[in-house]
């Protein structure tokens, strides 16, 4: 193992700063939020700025590979560290006014940071067993996050639902495993890939089984139909900045894995699965949306929100094997959902906080007395339904642009350009419901209260993020390019 690589020394510094906050605040022995508050940022921080420098100064091998062993050093394991990591940063800042005066800060900082270290690991892991094992550092830490206000009976029940759910998921992935290493003989992903190509007829139903296992397992963190019975009521009971975690940081961890084993052992396999990938795209998208529209609560109209946001990434993933462009497009519309997502939550955080509103109706009038943090919160659910000239516009753009070039290879495609086109101006409904009722509409008061400042702060950074990548693109869209190379043409692993 290479001790100079990216993932090692992101492991070890973050771990490292993970330990020592809840020493610090057994050593102090008093409850000081923003000390430990600001060493978990700083430490975020310090990782984002040590990818960017490995990206910059060549460090990082483009696209995704193989190496023997657990962990690469490659691009693709870095624009997933980037986004998790930029979700981590946004999460911690967004609790110092959120944690203020709540008992034990410093574990929860820590959790934070925990959770952080296991969705960088999923997305250099190369092998099963560590991609396995990061999964779980990436779990158990949200699993007490969701709870953690535990004098809360939501925050409970919430907690015990994504527990059960991630416990089942977690024991489906280790079948897949399993069944990868019996067949194969090891638990490198390159290695089990080239094993399963290579299978002969009567293995081949078993090597699918196991490709369908990690569909099913991945795809409860995810959040795809049928696997997301757990993620509204999880949202909605967990504290708003831990969702903020979980929407935009853990679910995107999902989509990393997801890529390194499904669509890769499904190349390996010669296995067709586009139409079948398509279907569960166009369910999920539809349903999400239906959904998010009945919702009260804005949190879990936000949780309905991130389901439909994972069926417009899986176009991506349905049409890769027909076009190029297609993964390229689902990891640049991950990174602006990580960004739109968490500025969602980390707002309804700031109002839960000032207000202690989360009911829909009572965010009437909220534009004048929280005009930063209704402005961030306007911009992210516009950017979230694609309105030009935001970020997620150019995300969806190339989505719905290469489902229909690949109509070419696959007479369905095109529809799933139709149905991404009609579900986005279904989401305006309750998106714009929203706006209406903050800046159309009069509420109980006009009178304008103090916005917590790292409220403002998570909010300044979104706008300028979201604004910036929608005016000039061109860069980010480069950035997701680079991670997609090997990844689409893994038919010579052969």
């Amino acid at each position: 193992m290479d001790f100079t690589s990216t993932p090692i020394i992101l492991t070890l510094m973050l771990g490292a700063v993970g330990v020592i906050i809840p020493v610090i605040s057994v050593v102090r022995k008093e409850k000081n939020d923003s000390l430990y508050g600001g060493i978990a940022f700083a430490a975020l921080a310090a990782a984002i700025a040590f990818v960017v420098y490995q990206i910059l100064s060549n460090h990082v091998t483009p696209g995704a590979i193989f190496s023997k062993g657990v962990l690469s050093n490659d691009m693709f394991g870095s624009f997933f560290a980037i986004a998790m990591l930029i979700v981590s940063v946004m999460t911690t800042v967004g609790s110092f006014s959120y944690m203020r005066g709540k008992a034990n800060p410093a574990v929860y900082y820590s959790l934070i940071i925990l959770s952080a270290i296991g969705m960088v690991l999923i997305a250099y892991s190369t092998d099963l067993v560590m991609l396995f094992v990061a999964w779980e550092l990436m779990s158990i830490p949200t699993y007490v996050l969701a709870g953690f206000n535990k004098k809360d009976p939501s925050s409970n029940e919430a907690a015990i639902k994504y527990f059960l759910f991630g416990a089942l998921s977690s024991g489906i992935i280790l079948w897949g495993i399993s069944i990868a290493y019996g067949l194969t003989g090891s638990t490198n992903i390159g290695q089990v890939i080239a094993g399963f190509s290579h299978l002969s007829p009567d293995m081949a139903p078993l090597a699918i089984l196991a490709v369908g296992m990690f569909i099913a397992g991945f795809g409860f963190k995810i959040g795809l139909v049928p696997f997301h019975m757990w993620l509204p009521d999880t949202y909605e009971g967990a504290p708003p900045t831990i969702a903020a975690l979980l929407a935009a940081g853990t679910k995107k961890a999902g989509f990393a894995a997801a890529l390194r084993v499904i669509v890769m052992g499904a190349i390996a396999l010669n296995l067709n699965w586009s139409l079948a990938l398509a279907v569960i795209a166009i369910v999920t998208m539809t349903w999400g949306n239906l959904a998010a529209i009945r919702q009260k609560n804005i949190s879990r109209m936000l949780a309905y929100s991130s389901i439909s946001h994972a069926g417009y990434i899986l176009i991506g993933l349905s049409i890769a094997p027909f076009s190029a462009i297609g993964i390229a497009a689902a990891l640049f519309h991950i990174l602006n959902h990580a960004v739109m997502k968490a500025a969602a939550f980390i707002a309804v955080a700031g109002i839960a906080v000032t207000l202690s509103i989360t009911h829909i109706d009572k965010l009437r009038g909220l534009g004048r007395r929280m005009p930063i943090t209704s402005l961030g919160l306007v911009i992210s659910l516009l950017a979230l339904a694609g309105v030009p000239p935001l970020n997620g516009f150019w995300s969806k753009l190339m989505l719905f642009g290469a489902a229909i070039n690949a109509g070419a290879s696959i007479p369905w495609a095109p529809y799933l350009a139709v149905a991404g086109v009609l579900n986005s101006a279904l989401s305006l409904a309750y998106y714009g419901w929203i706006i209406r009722k903050m800046y159309f509409e009069e509420g109980e008061s006009e009178k304008r209260v103090k916005e917590p400042r790292s409220i403002i702060a998570v909010m300044i950074f979104s706008i300028i993020f979201m604004v910036g990548i929608g005016v000039y693109p061109s860069p980010f869209i480069e950035f997701a390019k680079s991670a997609v190379p090997v990844l689409a043409n893994l038919s010579t692993i052969h």
